[in-house]
């Protein structure tokens, strides 16, 4: 069982204004802001911190893992979709619009603006 994610990034600001607009679309909201890191949670579990962005702790740039994934599932076909437009119009790059992937599920993947992989899918039936 996974307790939560990290990823990291070299300017705290700018992640802090992507992931705040981008985890809104899937009932994410920032509980936890400090000079070093920033936490989201659930809406309804504000206690229980899933993702977090943050400096790195040893002080060198942040760079993003070469297969490294952080995957968000979702409830429908149009959160993917808002996912990946709002996810891109805040300056992510596209590593993979909406669509159906051979699982059969519907996923989309973006790059943030640290570089580091993200992406949104949901189970849909066929």
């Amino acid at each position: 069982m996974i307790g939560f994610v990290m990823v990291g990034t070299n300017d705290l600001d700018k992640a802090i204004n992507y992931y705040d607009a981008l985890l809104e679309i899937i009932d994410l909201k920032r509980t936890v802001t400090n000079e070093k890191y920033v936490g989201y949670s659930s809406k309804e579990r504000s206690e229980d911190i899933e993702f977090y962005v943050t400096n790195p702790a040893n002080k060198e740039k942040a760079t993003y893992g070469n297969g490294v994934q952080v995957s968000f599932v979702v409830n429908s076909k149009g959160t993917v979709d808002k996912f990946y437009n709002l996810g891109i119009k805040l300056g992510g790059k596209d590593e993979g619009g909406p669509g159906i992937r051979p699982s059969g599920e519907y996923y989309c993947y973006l790059r943030d603006l640290d570089g580091n992989k993200i992406c949104a899918f949901a189970k849909i039936n066929n």
